[in-house]
């Protein structure tokens, strides 16, 4: 199962060559969770696009829903590690999303550099796609 990072999403729904997710991955393998969510919802201005892309998302098995404290206490403690280890993590919300892939055994497909740094310091198996 593949877990698509907003960063993907984001060129999903972009206007102009949006990428298409299904010649990247077998859309049955995919699966969001509720910060990936949160970040692309977020970046819509145009109405419309927010509920089409709402639906979208919220059509998609979402994994860890509700967000248990688990998994904020496991985001908190990858981002210690990188940190331990001299590596800057800038995003709070990056260390759930890849706490919810580790707690999953999901790939995490991404175009994010802040997941390829937490998988040198965790077990967080990614796509760099």
């Amino acid at each position: 199962m593949i877990l698509v990072d907003t960063s993907l999403w984001v060129e999903v729904f972009r206007k102009r060559d949006p990428l298409r997710i299904e010649s990247l991955f077998d859309f049955d393998e995919i699966v969001t969770c509720l910060p990936v969510v949160a970040e692309v919802l977020q970046g819509f201005r145009d109405d419309r696009a927010y509920r089409t892309a709402r639906e979208a998302l919220f059509a998609m098995p979402i994994v860890e829903s509700p967000l248990r404290s688990e998994v904020f206490e496991e985001g908190a403690q990858l981002y210690r590690s990188a940190r331990r280890a001299g590596l800057t993590i800038r995003s709070g919300v990056a260390c759930l999303i890849a706490s919810c892939a580790i707690r999953n055994n999901l790939t995490l497909a991404h175009r994010d550099r802040y997941f390829d740094l937490l998988a040198r310091v965790a077990p967080l198996a990614v796509d760099a796609v």
